[in-house]
């Protein structure tokens, strides 16, 4: 005699195991961040330069992280760690060229880190994660398969991913080119508006890809949406003379350009 299944065990095993499976997973994450030793450094470095050469690359091998691991999100905080390292080295370079204070310096690398990356990650991916799970998730063709569902912590992995290329071309790329880009005229505003439109452009395609590959999602396309808005402002950015070069750098630093 088979086996039988009921509805009820298995929507309950479902749900206790979802609502489990963040504690389970977060903790050892944010244990792991202060122990240098078990980060795979390599290995994120190889992810960062994928990323912005073969992206599809690195969600294959995110693919067989899920056969692995039996989860979607990284258990290796190393590219987080890595990430916010790089960003406060760059940071520190433009205060060096465009600041004078050293505390100013400093309340600029924090803020950066913290709005920039940490809690603009954050609402970004809680709001990825809450419309992936409540409306681009495909329903299931019976009431015995286990809905799946996006982990929140794999969202975040996503944004992280997506912010790595976008931080080359607007802090890295854009550090060396701001003599030029933050200059008056038709050029330097011209050549900043490109630059920050394939920055946010890359940023959304990103996005995409970090959703596009979970089986379970349909409609993914949405997340190519926001690229349209911006090639559609980026030419009213240009005429109207706007140049977010001089506009970020006149923000954050105490040196007018």
């Amino acid at each position: 005699m088979l086996p039988t299944v009921s509805k009820g065990r298995s929507s309950s095993s479902s749900s206790s195991s979802s609502s489990s499976r963040p504690n389970s997973t977060l903790l050892p994450y944010l244990r792991r961040i202060i122990k240098w030793q078990q980060m795979d450094v390599e290995y994120t470095f190889w992810q960062m330069l994928h990323l912005c050469t073969s992206p599809k690359v690195v969600y294959q091998h995110t693919k067989y992280h899920k056969q692995t691991k039996n989860q979607w999100a990284r258990d290796d905080p190393a590219f987080v760690v890595i990430c916010s390292l790089l960003l406060a080295v760059a940071t520190l370079a433009y205060c060096a060229a465009y600041d004078h204070s050293s505390g100013h310096a400093l309340f600029v690398v924090f803020s950066v880190l913290l709005f920039h990356f940490l809690l603009t990650g954050i609402f970004l991916a809680t709001f990825c994660w809450f419309l992936t799970n409540s409306y681009l998730r495909e329903e299931a063709p019976n009431s015995y398969v286990v809905k799946q569902r996006v982990e929140w912590m794999y969202a975040f992995d996503v944004h992280c991913n997506s912010f790595f290329p976008m931080f080359v071309l607007l802090y890295v790329i854009h550090y060396f080119l701001s003599p030029l880009l933050v200059a008056h005229g038709f050029i330097p505003e011209l050549l900043s508006n490109l630059l920050f439109m394939v920055g946010a452009s890359y940023y959304h395609y990103l996005n995409f890809l970090g959703y596009d590959v979970l089986p379970f999602l349909e409609r993914t396309t949405f997340f190519l949406y926001p690229i349209g808005v911006v090639i559609v402002l980026s030419p009213i950015l240009i005429l109207s003379g706007f140049n977010p070069s001089r506009y970020f750098m006149n923000i954050y630093f105490s040196r007018q350009i």
